[in-house]
């Protein structure tokens, strides 16, 4: 479960962060200490997921999309109804075609 974030973070310890690019268009960001998955960005943009499990329990979030979800395995669903995206529409929708 990830929170986009796309104006405006802030991220503090920047010194403790290590960077992992993982693939042409996105890199992720781990704790250098811990190992934590802090964060995947798109690379080519100021847009990033958050965990949502690194948020102390805000409730403002709303859980409304699911993406890669020709990927999910079939004996899971979640109960609310949430759109749903392709790989594909997802990437339509960042403007770019990555083959993965």
């Amino acid at each position: 479960m990830g929170v986009e974030c796309v104006d405006n973070l802030q991220l503090s310890g920047e010194k403790n962060i290590s960077i992992y690019q993982s693939s042409e268009w996105a890199e992720r960001g781990f704790c250098q200490t811990c190992g934590s998955h802090l964060f995947y960005k798109l690379k080519d943009k100021n847009h990033y997921f958050i965990p949502a499990g690194l948020f102390e329990n805000d409730e403002s979030f709303a859980f409304d999309l699911q993406v890669f979800i020709e990927e999910k395995p079939k004996y899971y669903s979640f109960a609310n109804d949430t759109k749903k995206m392709t790989g594909s529409e997802l990437f339509d929708r960042f403007e770019s075609s990555p083959k993965r």
